[in-house]
Parts: structure tokens; C-alpha cells; sequence
């Protein structure tokens, strides 16, 4: 006899009624006792209560695993009661992990057959819950002919589970073709929603699909007409606008159907100008609609005039109190200022007030959006304005504002002199959120600069004398003052206030910067060269900057302590080559425009050299002749090797200079992975100092219609490589074409044995997670030989 339990109303009481977790799981321990001993005793009766009670105990959190067969048992029953809780139990219980979920197959099956809507509805939702690839495969001619029925509710539930069919099995596409053509001739707006999700699907999925539901453009075009012309209906208008839910779907299904079709985007562009120009917008539903309607207009190709009226439109959500709206424009000009930059540039001034935003996500926004309008017509009034946001922006965003500043300035600079203002201004109000590369951009960028010499020093030395706290403005400034300390003392800068500075100022200012506590470590070598380059600029006398060496030879920091003890031994034994080895610095070599620039002005030069004619063999005879003078009267001294006839070989040899090796052959890219237009290559690279090392570089493509997301690659190789994986550039690979994921893999193989990699990629495409894992054995021989 099965002891007395609790019915659900009491249960839940109780539980809410314990005052300790240690109450509640004796509560619920002791009623788990009870609903096992009634499922053993088999009492048909009461299953479907101790279910109920076993699955609110499962939502509070605890194990009910053990009743997923009563839920098969009541699912089979023939009384609703039962079937309405088995049903129940089978979405919150089961799932694909389970093997048990294959079991309901063929009661849901007869369910779907039996004609009684509301079983019907029960075995809808639960299959568009919980069915798996194996379900959806054996229900969907059920589910196809229950597309077609007269009942709205049935058929609204049939089309959301063809939905989920469609995600889990791609291939079914063909299926549900031909009913969808029919559903959207209904006029219950349940059902067209329903249809329109479903065409979606199918269009994401199936290029045969989208070529197909092309056709049915002009019918979506004019659905939409009529809802948007529409007056007010108690049953669907939101806030004014005739269903809005059901405008935003059309609008993004045309959205996917105009995408690089000309014809299809020629359809429907004067209703995107009706819709854009007749929605209200005092209403959040208004400005949904009008949303979906811009990034439908971007993504087809439309008119250049609906483009721009697409942009107003996100200007004036600038406007919009709502915080929310005013991120979703920031963001979607953002996307739209490469392609549409002259109709993002009229609202240049209202982006740059959003940088006075108190919401940090809204600030940032409107800081990528100005940094990206910066061109070479308005750089100077941005600047102004991005340093002036950049002395009162919250401290997250001062390094990425200060970065964005140094990047524009270096790329649209109108002068040097301008170029080096700016880049000292962010030195000064945010020199400790600079990137590590900006010191050596400055010092560049100064030494190329012969005519502003001066000029930097003496702005330099100001900067220093009023603040020692920013360490990479410290540093510019003794490296120039190091340099340019004579031009520093003549004070003859025409283009600033006269400053007379004496040699014990500058020296007493560095000796400032080597004793400050907030001085780097990296800073005060840059403090203690300068004094040491300052001894053969100066006119006085170097006793002075020869203590202050001799102090730091014992200094605990290593590389500080070497350079004393260098500097020290330059002075005491090597002072006659200490003017020469003290000199000015020459100008380096630096990668970008400038630099590509020098490259084909090089390329050009080595072409004339090749033109030239190459040097005739008498001559080549005569240099050895002179070079047998060197070697004394011994006629049979042997002559060094033949010299190479290429210009300036001779010259070369007689020097003895080393020759720069040819560059290696480039090794060849290696495709390794392509699944639905989802494409992984490899690019190597061997740097010619450590031959030992393989860089290679792994970069994911997506030439399908639906974004790749949650993208990982992980990689592994045999014992005797050490492979170093850097983090990927992005976890998101958008659709047709978009930015790419790059992701590098450093291998150090210093025995040179056949490289080998095991890849494991996993990531979310078209709804569905992907999971692939393979071994590249192929790769080209010059990548570890």
C-alpha cells in the first residue's frame, strides 16, 4: 500500500514554508520517496499529480531523471489529463542527449494524426522543443500536412515547428517549399508571421530556396503596403503602428531576397521610401520598424537617395532621448561610414556632442564613430575636439582615445609641425595610456624633421620642466635633449617665446628624472644616455655628468648598471672616441605609408642599377692586379676568388662588406578546411634569424549567407615541436565576406622534423553547432626543412 502523499498545492506550501535549505531538501527528499514508490507500485491514477510534483522539484533545481519513462507512459495514455503532463514532462525532461526521447516518436506520431487539435497542439510544441535530427526526419510529412489545415490554431503551431525542423535538418528545405507559397495568402496575421520566419529559414539555408521565394517579392511588397497604409486596428496596432511585429519580419526577409539581386531590390525600394517616410516615430514599436527598414536598405541595392534618407534617419535617432536608440545609431552608422562616408559626415557634429555621454557603451560608440570620420579635410576641428574629450573621458577610454588620436594624426597629418604638437598634447594629458610604440614614432617622427629641431627640443624641455610623471613624454624629451641639448642652450627658436636655458638647468632637470621614484627603470636609461651625449654637446666642464655616471655603476637594476659602467669606461679610457661615438643619431628605417614610399623609390633605383652595364673582365683584372701589390713580391701567391660582375661587386669585396643573403622563396598557402562556404587557411612564414621557428597564420573566411559565430580553433602537434597559440583576432566571421579571423600559431621545430597539426574547430553557423576535428599532415616542405 503506497503511504499517503502530498498533493502539489500542499508541496509547494511546504517547501516556501522552510525556514533552512536543510528543511526544504528533507521535504523534498522525503516527497521523491513517495512519487518513486508510487511509480513503482504502477498506480495509473495519480501518475500524472506525481509527475507534476516530480517536475516542480525538478525547477527548483533538484534530480528527476528518474521520471522520464512516466512521462512515455503518459504520453501513451489515451486520457488528456495524462497526455497534458507527459507532454509536459517531455520538453522539461528529455532531450537529445537521451536516448529515451527517440521512444516518443511513434506516440507523437498517432497524436498528430488523430484529428483532436488541442493532442495535436500538445505534440507540436513538444517536437519543436525536444525533437532531434532523427524526429524531425520521421515527422515531417506529418507535420506538411498539418500546414495545410483549416484550423489557425494547429496551423500556427505546425509552421513554428517546421521552423525547428528546419534548423535541425537543412535538407528538409524541399519539404516545406510548396506550402509556404500558400500560407501567404492568409489573412490571420498569426499564421503570416509564422510563414514569413519559416521563408526566412528556408532562404538562410538553401540557395534554391532563395532563388525560389524571389518570385514572391511583389506579394511581400504589397502585404507590407497594406499593413503600413492600414488605420488603427484594436487587434493588432501597437502604440499606432499596425502590427509591428509582423512588419519588422517582412522587412527582414525582403532584406535577405534583395541582397544582390538587382530586380528584387528595384521592387521593393519605393515601398522602403514609403515605409521610411511614414512611420511614426514617437513610439518605440515606430522606430523598431523604421530600423529594420534602414539595415534593409543598406544590405539591398538601393538608391543612392534612399541610402541618404536611410543615414538621416539614423541621425535623428541621434537625437532620441531613448539611450538605447541612440547606441543602435551609433552603431549602425559605424557599419555604414566606409560605404556612405560624405552622408555620414553630415551628422559629424551631433557624433561628436554623443561624446559627452555619461553611459560609457554610448561614449565608446561615439569615440570609434569620430575617430572613423577623421579625414584630411577635417582633421584639424577633430583633433580639437577628440583632445578635448581626451583631458575629461572616463579612465577605460583614455587609452583607446589616445590610440585613436596618434593613428589619425599619423595618417592625415597636414604638417610635421602639427604632427608633433599633437603627439606631445596626448604625451602630456594621457602619456601613461599611449600604445609602446609611440616613443619611437616620436623620436622618428622628430628626427626626420631637421627644420623643427629646435622647436622640439625647446617644447620638449618645457614639458619636462613641468611634469616628470608621464613616462613616455619623459622619455622623448631626454632622448631629444640628449640629441638636440646644443640647439636646446643657443635659444635661437624663432617660433616660440625666447628661453634662456643654462647648462646646470638642463643637467640639474635630468638629474631629477634619474632620482625621481616615478621614474621607469627604461626611463632612466633614456636620462643617463642624454647626460652622456649631453658631455660632447655641452661647453663646460663634464665633471659633473661623470659623477652622476659613476654613481649608477652600482645601481641594482642590471641593465641600468651596464650602461654606467660602459659610459664610465668611455670616459676613462676611450675619451678621445667619445665625441665620434657620442654622435647624432642617424635616422631609422620605420614601417608604414612613408616607408612603402622609400620602398619603390629603391625598387626604381635598383632598377636603373641593373640597366647599367656590368663591369668588362680587363677591368676586373687591373683591381687584382692592385690587390697583388698588397700582397708582396711572391709571384705565386694565390689570388683571392673571381669577383662577382655584378655592379658594385668589386667594391664590395675590396671592403669586405657583408652581402644581404637573397630572400627566401615564399612558401606557398595551404587551404585545410571549407564546409559551407566556411574556409580555414594557412599562411607561413620562417623568419630568416630563427629558421628554427614557423609562423604560421590561420585565417577563417565566410563566403556563405549567415554569420559564423563562436568560432575557436585549437591546435596540437607532436612532442618533439612547442607550438604557442596567440588569441584569435575575433570569435565572429560575417557573412559574405566579411572581416576575417586570423589567429597565429608560433612552432619552434629545431630539429627540423615534418611538421603535423591537429586542428579542432567549433563554432555556430546557420543556428547549428559545428564541430570539426582533422589532421593536417601536407604542409609545404620549405615550412620545416
Amino acid at each position: 500500500m503506497v503511504a499517503p502523499s502530498l498533493k502539489l498545492q500542499d508541496l509547494i506550501e511546504e517547501i516556501r514554508g522552510a525556514k533552512t535549505q536543510a528543511q526544504e531538501r528533507e521535504v523534498i527528499q522525503k516527497e521523491c520517496a513517495h512519487i518513486r514508490a508510487s511509480f513503482r507500485d504502477g498506480d495509473p491514477v495519480h501518475r500524472h499529480r506525481q509527475l507534476a510534483k516530480l517536475l516542480y522539484v525538478h525547477m527548483l533545481g533538484y534530480p528527476a531523471h528518474f521520471g522520464q519513462m512516466e512521462c512515455l507512459k503518459l504520453i501513451a495514455s489515451s486520457r488528456f489529463t495524462d497526455k497534458r503532463v507527459g507532454y509536459l514532462g517531455a520538453m522539461l525532461l528529455l532531450d537529445e542527449r537521451h536516448d529515451a526521447h527517440l521512444l516518443i516518436t511513434n506516440s507523437i506520431k498517432n497524436d498528430l494524426s488523430q484529428g483532436i487539435q488541442p493532442v495535436q497542439g500538445l505534440a507540436l510544441c513538444t517536437l519543436s522543443t525536444m525533437g532531434s535530427a532523427e524526429m524531425c526526419r520521421d515527422l515531417a510529412p506529418e507535420v506538411e500536412k498539418l500546414l495545410l489545415q483549416p484550423s489557425p490554431y494547429v496551423r500556427k503551431k505546425a509552421i513554428l515547428t517546421a521552423v525547428h525542423m528546419i534548423r535541425k535538418v537543412p535538407e528538409l528545405s524541399s519539404v516545406f517549399l510548396p506550402p509556404c507559397v500558400h500560407l501567404l495568402h492568409e489573412r490571420h496575421h498569426g499564421i503570416l508571421l509564422g510563414t514569413i520566419t519559416l521563408i526566412t529559414e528556408l532562404c538562410e539555408r538553401s540557395p534554391a530556396a532563395l532563388r525560389h521565394f524571389r518570385k514572391v517579392v511583389p506579394q511581400l511588397v504589397q502585404i507590407l503596403r497594406t499593413l503600413v497604409t492600414t488605420g488603427y486596428s484594436t487587434e493588432h496596432s501597437i502604440s499606432g503602428v499596425s502590427d509591428p511585429f509582423l512588419q519588422v519580419q517582412i522587412l527582414r526577409l525582403l532584406r535577405i531576397l534583395g541582397r544582390n539581386h538587382e530586380e528584387s531590390s528595384e521592387t521593393m525600394n519605393d515601398l522602403l521610401a514609403q515605409v521610411a517616410t511614414n512611420t511614426d516615430t514617437s513610439r518605440n514599436a515606430g522606430n523598431a520598424v523604421l530600423f529594420e527598414t534602414v539595415l534593409t536598405i543598406m544590405d539591398i541595392r538601393s538608391a543612392a537617395g534612399l541610402r541618404v534618407l536611410a543615414v538621416n534617419i539614423l541621425g535623428r535617432f541621434l537625437l532620441n532621448s531613448d539611450r538605447n536608440i541612440r547606441y543602435v545609431a551609433l552603431t549602425s552608422l559605424l557599419r555604414l561610414v566606409q560605404s556612405d562616408h560624405s552622408a555620414v559626415q553630415r551628422h559629424r557634429p551631433t557624433v561628436v556632442d554623443c561624446l559627452q555621454e555619461t553611459d560609457a557603451s554610448l561614449s565608446r560608440r561615439a569615440l570609434e564613430l569620430s575617430l572613423a570620420l577623421v579625414n584630411s579635410s577635417n582633421v584639424r576641428a577633430m583633433m580639437q575636439e577628440l583632445q578635448a574629450f581626451l583631458e575629461s573621458c572616463p579612465p577605460d577610454l583614455r587609452a583607446d582615445c589616445a590610440s585613436g588620436i596618434l593613428l589619425a594624426a599619423e595618417r592625415f597629418a597636414p604638417t610635421k609641425r602639427w604632427h608633433i604638437d599633437t603627439i606631445l598634447h596626448v604625451l602630456t594629458t594621457a602619456g601613461t595610456h599611449v600604445r609602446d610604440d609611440a616613443v619611437a614614432n616620436l623620436t622618428q617622427l622628430i628626427g626626420g624633421a631637421q627644420e623643427l629641431h629646435a622647436y622640439s627640443v625647446r617644447r620638449l624641455y618645457n614639458a619636462l620642466a613641468e611634469d616628470i610623471s608621464q613616462q613616455p613624454l619623459v622619455q622623448v624629451a631626454a632622448w631629444c635633449i640628449g640629441e638636440y641639448g646644443d640647439l636646446l642652450l643657443e635659444g635661437n627658436c624663432e617660433e616660440i617665446e625666447p628661453l634662456q636655458v643654462d647648462e646646470e638647468e638642463v643637467l640639474a632637470l635630468l638629474e631629477k628624472v634619474l632620482q625621481s621614484h616615478m621614474s621607469l627603470p627604461a626611463t632612466r636609461g633614456y636620462a643617463l644616455t642624454a647626460l652622456m651625449k649631453l658631455s660632447t654637446r655641452l661647453q663646460g666642464d663634464n665633471n659633473r655628468i661623470r659623477q652622476v655616471v659613476s654613481i649608477y655603476r652600482s645601481c641594482l637594476d642590471v641593465e641600468l648598471q651596464q650602461r654606467a659602467v660602459e659610459y664610465d669606461t668611455l670616459f676613462r679610457k676611450y675619451d678621445h672616441m667619445r665625441a665620434a661615438i657620442l654622435e647624432k643619431m642617424p635616422l631609422v628605417e620605420r614601417d608604414g605609408p612613408q616607408a612603402d614610399e622609400e620602398a619603390k623609390e629603391s625598387k626604381a633605383a635598383a632598377q636603373l642599377l641593373e640597366a647599367a652595364p656590368a663591369p668588362t673582365e680587363p677591368q676586373a683584372s687591373q683591381l687584382l692586379d692592385l690587390l697583388d701589390l698588397l700582397d708582396g713580391a711572391s709571384g705565386d701567391a694565390q689570388h683571392p676568388p673571381p669577383l662577382d660582375p655584378s655592379p658594385g661587386g668589386a667594391l664590395v669585396y675590396l671592403l669586405d662588406l657583408p652581402c644581404a643573403p637573397p630572400p627566401p622563396a615564399p612558401i606557398p598557402d595551404l587551404k585545410v578546411f571549407e564546409r559551407e562556404g566556411v574556409q580555414l587557411n594557412l599562411s607561413f612564414i620562417r623568419p630568416p634569424e630563427n629558421p628554427a621557428l614557423l609562423l604560421i597564420t590561420a585565417t577563417a573566411t565566410n563566403s556563405s549567407e549567415g554569420d559564423v559565430t563562436d568560432f575557436i580553433c585549437q591546435a596540437a602537434v607532436p612532442k618533439s615541436l612547442q607550438l604557442q597559440l596567440q588569441a584569435p583576432s575575433g570569435n565572429t566571421v560575417p557573412a559574405r565576406g566579411g572581416l576575417p579571423i586570423t589567429q597565429l600559431f608560433r612552432i619552434l621545430n629545431p630539429n627540423k622534423a615534418p611538421v603535423r597539426l591537429k586542428l579542432r574547430l567549433t563554432y555556430n553557423h546557420f543556428h547549428q553547432s559545428v564541430q570539426e576535428i582533422f589532421e593536417v599532415n601536407n604542409l609545404p616542405v620549405e615550412s620545416w626543412q
